[in-house]
């Protein structure tokens, strides 16, 4: 609960809404962050909150599969970049290669979908650029997972939220 009341303090000033996407956008919240947020601190409609959130989750996307591999081989003329992004691929890759390589794309999905800390679509284009999934079927895939994912975290929030009232 300590990172819901950390996540509407620093977006207090915002209207819900924006607050909403915004925290969806974030790599370490994503839309697993924001749904709850969303439902139990700003009393949206569940449907407007999935929507929302799954809008955030997808404004990174584009710019990500584009630039990742542009702005990653500029930096890896610094050593403390260099060093960083063979740390983070290597880590991909040792972490994620065993679905991906096998179900392409659809492991791809499966991958984001998973509403799990470090699965989501942030991690998600990473792991296109590691195993060269093309622009067209990352975004295909890693939009699936988003929309699943969105629907779970919905799902399990207002599960909770209702076996809560029931206790109280």
């Amino acid at each position: 609960m300590a990172v819901v009341q950390l996540l509407t303090d620093l977006f207090d000033s915002f209207p819900h809404w924006l607050a909403t996407i915004l925290i969806s956008c974030m790599p370490v919240a994503e839309l697993r962050g924001a749904i709850p947020v969303a439902l139990l601190q700003y009393q949206m409609h569940p449907a407007e909150a999935y929507i929302l959130a799954v809008v955030g989750n997808m404004i990174p996307v584009i710019p990500l599969l584009l630039y990742l591999e542009p702005v990653s081989n500029y930096l890896r003329r610094f050593r403390f970049w260099d060093k960083f992004f063979d740390w983070l691929f290597t880590r991909t890759h040792r972490n994620h290669s065993a679905r991906i390589e096998k179900y392409g794309s659809l492991g791809l999905a499966i991958f984001v979908a998973i509403p799990l800390p470090v699965t989501g679509a942030w991690t998600g284009c990473a792991a296109a650029f590691v195993f060269g999934i093309g622009f067209r079927h990352a975004l295909m895939a890693i939009t699936a997972g988003v929309l699943i994912a969105g629907v779970v975290v919905t799902t399990v929030t207002l599960g909770g939220i209702s076996i809560f009232t029931l206790f109280v």
